[in-house]
């Protein structure tokens, strides 16, 4: 028989007037998911409008499909950008762009607020010591800090463009301005949207181009948390003190690099002596394209290569790369290399028989060992279900080509292999979801799992099963 909890021993209960314990949990995922739908419902109206196209108007799909990829900053594409949208078309997309990136930073990082109030005060401050995050409470310095960031990024990364663009390519004043706002626009947010029908190809051997968007697609996918810190830790001329850096930070920063490492070089090693690819370009411009190749991936979106000619391995190799994606809280998709950190330090810890799993000087919390298992299985599972779907209903597209499209959409990377645009209409709107669910999937499924945390005042008798 279960005795009574007495009520000393009952955890205190806040409640607000006007609303309940479990509307107040569902409330912030309900809040981000009507927001993203009705800028895709607007986005979606003002595509559909004559004066959008350059020639017939835009079927329903096409428009869903474009505002979609564009405020789930993605980039997958049913239409040519540069020959199908007019002017007024390309600014809505940039528009969708900068609101679906902003919006995923801002929203991320309050929420990051949202959930450091629902912990305990001893381990809010533990947690504030140790990630040196934003005072709780503080909506209004995140808001204007990541406004404040965000244009300024863009704004450097579009000067440079365009000087490049007037120096190099004999561009009007004009036309390299606005590529410069939009490339860097959509760089910085992690979109991958171009405005020329081959995206970066005609710039595949000009550093001048490639790395400044490089540059924005790291700095936007590192997050705000990550970028507030090293700037807080610069101010105070304790940049170069690794001791000062949350766990968080370092993770996030030395995952990205050594991702970034590997992708260089298995793309070198793999595109080498392949003369669609890298085969063709000399030994500096190998090196370029390649190191812009293992940037995309990170859920960027803009190819300087012909994806459609890669190898099947390095198709593959590219898929991984996309899935895991970028760091939490910023403009990029996938599980997020923070993710994939705890469970590549819980494995190692596995593997040497520790009782505890050690991420660099501290413990790691068993619930956020579970919390990434969570998200990686479920981003698995995201993945595995409709390319089973797309691949049973149709015999034109090899299983290869599919999956790296599902796995595309689904960590809002917009890479393509070119069979976008000629897949069936269903299986389009398979995409559609995928995009949205990628975009939202993992901030709202964090979210959720944290603040459903409950703490019992009893534990089940421990038990084993076989593993392996």
């Amino acid at each position: 028989m279960r005795l009574p909890v007495p009520t000393f021993l009952r955890p205190p209960v806040v409640r607000t007037a006007g609303a309940s314990p479990a509307s107040l949990r569902r409330r912030p995922a309900r809040l981000i998911t009507l927001g993203f739908l009705g800028a895709i419902a607007v986005g979606t109206l003002l595509l559909s409008l004559p004066i959008a196209t350059t020639g017939r108007r835009a079927t329903l799909l096409e428009a869903l499909f474009t505002t979609t990829s564009a405020v789930c900053v993605t980039g997958l594409a049913v239409v040519d950008t540069e020959t199908f949208w007019t002017p007024f078309g390309q600014v809505v997309i940039l528009a969708l762009i900068q609101v679906g990136g902003f919006g995923v930073m801002t929203v991320a990082s309050l929420l990051g607020l949202l959930l450091s109030r629902r912990i305990g005060l001893q381990s809010r401050l533990v947690a504030a010591e140790s990630t040196h995050s934003t005072a709780l409470g503080d909506v209004k310095r995140v808001l204007l800090g990541v406004l404040r960031f965000t244009l300024a990024a863009e704004a450097v990364v579009a000067v440079l463009l365009a000087i490049r663009l007037m120096v190099a390519y004999d561009a009007t004043p004009g036309h390299a301005l606005w590529s410069g706002v939009f490339h860097s626009v959509s760089a910085f947010n992690n979109a991958g949207f171009s405005i020329y029908s081959d995206n970066l190809m005609r710039f595949v051997a000009d550093p001048w181009v490639c790395l400044p968007i490089c540059a924005a697609i790291i700095t936007g996918g590192l997050g705000f948390p990550v970028l507030l810190e090293l700037w807080r830790l610069k101010r105070s001329r304790r940049l170069w003190q690794s001791s000062r850096w949350s766990i968080h930070s370092r993770l996030t920063i030395g995952t990205t690099v050594v991702l970034l490492v590997v992708g260089t070089l298995v793309f070198l090693l793999a595109e080498w002596n392949n003369e669609r690819t890298l085969g063709a370009l000399d030994t500096p411009g190998k090196v370029l394209a390649a190191f812009t190749q293992a940037v995309m991936p990170r859920t960027a979106g803009f190819n300087s290569i012909d994806i459609s000619a890669l190898n099947n391995g390095t198709w593959f190799f590219t898929d991984m790369l996309m899935f895991i994606g970028a760091g939490s809280a910023g403009t990029g998709g996938g599980i997020k290399v923070g993710t994939f950190a705890v469970l590549a330090f819980v494995i190692w810890s596995e593997l040497r028989g520790d009782p505890d799993v050690t991420v660099l000087d501290r413990r790691l919390s068993r619930t956020t060992q579970r919390q990434a298992v969570a998200v990686a299985l479920l981003g698995v599972a995201a993945v595995v279900v409709p390319t089973f779907v797309m691949t049973v209903t149709t015999t034109e597209f090899s299983l290869d080509a599919i999956l790296y499209e599902v796995i595309s959409a689904f960590t809002t990377t917009g890479l393509s292999t070119g069979i976008t645009a000629t897949l069936p209409g269903w299986h389009q709107v398979v995409l559609v979801c995928l995009m949205f669910l990628g975009r939202l999937g993992p901030i709202t499924l964090g979210t959720s799992l944290a603040l459903r945390e409950r703490q019992r005042l009893y534990r089940r008798p421990e038990s084993a099963m076989i593993i392996g």
